[in-house]
């Protein structure tokens, strides 16, 4: 598949100033290098972003872990120390120039070090600055660390995911953080594209709370709607708790077939063969009110063939299923190749990456960059000039 040549990418010419750090900003951070900004990271001198050093496995690459390359490929690396009034004053010289600021720290400590939107609006009125928290900016929340785990569990989401007698489950990936980042870089581009228009700067600010209550708007507005009545989760292969019979994930023969939707619950039994749910077919609200009891059924005899042979008779008959897949399973499909997802790059020329490239293509063209991840500070003398003179200890 066509890479987008960098000059037909839609943000090429912007400039984004990144003091963010972890996952969530750094996230929205790569959204607009992968669009065509330029990505200017700003780390502390000698330690850097902190997720360099976190490790989600121990895979070390060229002396960052999988994770910072991941979420930090295409950007530029400068260090400055935001104690230093020298480096103080190169950031506000960049930031002159800049079209966008991220940062994601806690309330009030951006603005101890001279960088929050007020002052940087001084120093440019046109600029559009992006802020995530982790619980908005007020509040009895707001100070308390900003993490992806607690945050899904503030929200309502381990409570809501898995069947009725589970305990809390929590996602296996730091989503608050992911969709906060991509809630962010849609915010920026929609304040660059009214910038365009009415030459304003703005504040674009969002939280990982935000984040994740709109990632359960569907749900929570049925909620809000419904006398505020609580879902119940169902008992058996619990896998959406507003939806009936039979959806849901089955163990077959050999494997797992995910169910969704069915014409009618007297094609599926048909299908497979069941017997005992005939005085469920003509009784709509049975796909809820019984969901556990048909469920029950559903699942003895799935679990009686192999994934494949329920595919073979399931799909002809439009029934909405599919296998469940592992993530080798899922790079061994034509649909995965197809879509051409992954990417290799070179850290030094030397340090073969393997990376997933943006999930949008352009005119037909994918977002591929050959730019990994950047050591600390490399950038520092080329973005905001000379060596400065070391900072006094504090």
């Amino acid at each position: 598949m066509r890479v987008l040549p960098q000059s037909e990418r839609p943000l090429d010419g912007l400039t984004v100033v990144d003091f963010s750090q972890f996952l969530s900003g750094p996230l929205c951070a790569l959204k607009l290098a992968d669009l065509g900004a330029r990505v200017i990271k700003v780390e502390r001198p000698g330690v850097g972003d902190l997720c360099r050093h976190l490790y989600l496995s121990d895979t070390d690459i060229d002396g960052d872990n999988s994770l910072f390359h991941a979420i930090n490929r295409n950007k530029e690396s400068v260090t400055a120390d935001l104690r230093d009034e020298g480096d103080r004053a190169a950031l506000r010289r960049l930031l002159a120039d800049a079209d966008v600021m991220i940062q994601n720290f806690r309330p009030g400590v951006i603005e101890r070090q001279g960088f929050g939107y007020e002052a940087v609006r001084e120093i440019n009125p046109r600029i559009i600055y992006g802020s995530i928290s982790g619980y908005g900016e007020e509040g009895e929340w707001k100070d308390l660390p900003g993490q992806d785990l607690l945050a899904q569990a503030r929200s309502g989401l381990l409570w809501l995911t898995g069947s009725a007698e589970d305990d809390p489950t929590p996602m296996g990936l730091a989503v608050a953080d992911m969709l906060a980042g991509n809630a962010l870089a849609l915010g920026i581009v929609a304040a660059l594209a009214g910038r365009g228009i009415h030459g304003r700067g703005a504040l674009v600010q969002t939280s990982l709370l935000e984040a994740m209550i709109d990632f359960q708007f569907e749900v929570l507005s049925t909620h809000l709607n419904d006398g505020n009545r609580l879902p119940e989760r169902s008992a058996v292969n619990g896998a959406h708790a507003y939806l009936g019979a039979p959806y849901g994930v089955y163990k077959t023969a050999d494997g797992w077939l995910a169910l969704a939707m069915t014409p009618s619950l007297k094609v599926l039994a048909e299908l497979l063969e069941v017997d005992g749910l005939d005085a469920y077919y003509d009784d709509a609200a049975a796909m809820m009110t019984k969901r556990d009891e048909i469920k029950s059924v559903l699942a003895r005899q799935i679990e009686t063939r192999s994934t494949s042979d329920w595919l073979a008779r399931l799909q002809p008959a439009d029934i909405w299923c599919s296998e469940v897949l592992s993530w080798p399973e899922l790079r061994a499909s034509d649909s995965y190749r197809r879509l051409d997802p992954e990417q290799t790059i070179l850290r030094n020329g030397t340090v073969r990456l393997d990376m997933l490239r943006a999930p949008i293509r352009i005119n037909g063209a994918t977002l591929k960059s050959e730019r990994a991840a950047p050591e600390l500070g490399q950038d520092t003398d080329r973005v905001l000039g000379p060596k400065r003179p070391p900072a006094a200890a504090q």
